[in-house]
């Protein structure tokens, strides 16, 4: 199911940290020490894994970019959604 644009702002802005940008859902998650981002990293691996949906990652140091889009879905759905809380539990317990 895809969002309106309305739906999809109203949707993003419940989800701590999260943003729009062009057309994709972002955000980034800075971590006090290296290795705990890299930790949280395996956490969105094993999360993506059981969605079967992966997100782009990069990882800068002590900072990890999550960015989700349903592209064969041409925009972002309810999958991205639940995912991003998914994501969003898993940066504190892992912080």
């Amino acid at each position: 199911m895809q969002f309106t644009e309305e739906e999809l702002r109203e949707q993003v802005g419940k989800l701590e940290g999260w943003k729009l940008e062009k057309s994709k859902m972002v955000r980034k998650y800075v971590f006090s020490e290296y290795m705990k981002g890299i930790a949280f990293v395996d956490e969105v691996a094993a999360i993506s894994e059981a969605f079967e949906h992966h997100p782009h990652i990069t990882i800068d140091y002590k900072t990890v970019t999550l960015r989700l889009s349903a592209d064969e879905e041409c925009g972002i759905t309810a999958l991205d959604i639940r995912e991003a809380h998914e994501f969003n539990e898993a940066f504190e317990k892992t912080r």
